[in-house]
Parts: C-alpha cells; structure tokens; sequence
C-alpha cells in the first residue's frame, strides 16, 4: 500500500441512527408496555450491526413509568423513569445487534396514568464485515 491510500482511508466511526420526540401517553398498567409511538421503531439495515449507544428520557407525570426497548420483541433494555424524572443512561455494555433485527420502544405506566415522555435515543450503525 502507498502512502497515499493509507493517509486517505477515514476511520470507520459509524453512522449515527436517532428515536426521539416528545409524546403523550396513557398508562394500561405497569405489566402492559406497549409501543410508545409507530415512529419508534428502527430495523437494523441488511448488511449492517447496530448498537445502542445511549438512552435519554425524561417522565412529565406525576408516576413512575418505564421504558424498555424491545429486540424482535423481547426486551432488551428496561428504563425506569420516577415521577416528573429524567434518566441519561450512556450504555457501557453495548452488544452487536445483528442486521433485520427490529427494535421499538415499549411503555408502561399504571392504569390511568395520563403524561407525557420525552425521548432521545442513540443508537449506531456500521457495516458488517
């Protein structure tokens, strides 16, 4: 290899991928996550891995609530949030998620629990070799 290709090649940082907004919701019960919002769901691109590289969230009711984000349905990660909390969770356990595998964030709140979560969180992307 010349000098030159080794002096171009750019390190492999990965591509950031990001599920966040502010959303309202309604509590079924704390044994009854369900998905938050359609627009929260990523699916792994072909060809790709992915890992989850932080979770932010803040709870504006007056109950605890939890997050979990679920991995081709199961739940991979649960966020516990208190009441008119937040969580900054920066993940030093990150595991290779594999390509077409579908991700989406769940909530639970108690029965009649009405608020709102706001949502930020990071995962990234890099092809697979």
């Amino acid at each position: 290899m010349g000098e030159d290709t080794l002096m171009s090649k750019k390190p492999d940082i990965g591509e950031p991928r990001f599920l966040q907004g502010v959303y309202p919701f309604m509590g079924e019960g704390l044994i009854k996550a369900s998905l938050l919002s359609p627009e929260l769901v990523y699916t792994v691109p072909k060809g790709k891995i992915a890992k989850l590289a932080y979770f932010r969230a803040g709870n504006a009711s007056d109950q605890l609530i939890y997050l979990s984000v679920m991995k081709n349905g199961v739940p991979m990660r649960y966020f516990p949030i208190a009441p008119q909390g937040d969580s900054h969770v920066a993940l030093a356990i990150q595991e290779e998620i594999p390509e077409e595998t579908r991700l989406e964030i769940h909530l639970a709140a108690a029965e009649g629990v009405f608020g709102t979560v706001i949502l930020d969180v990071g995962f990234v992307e890099w092809i697979q070799r």
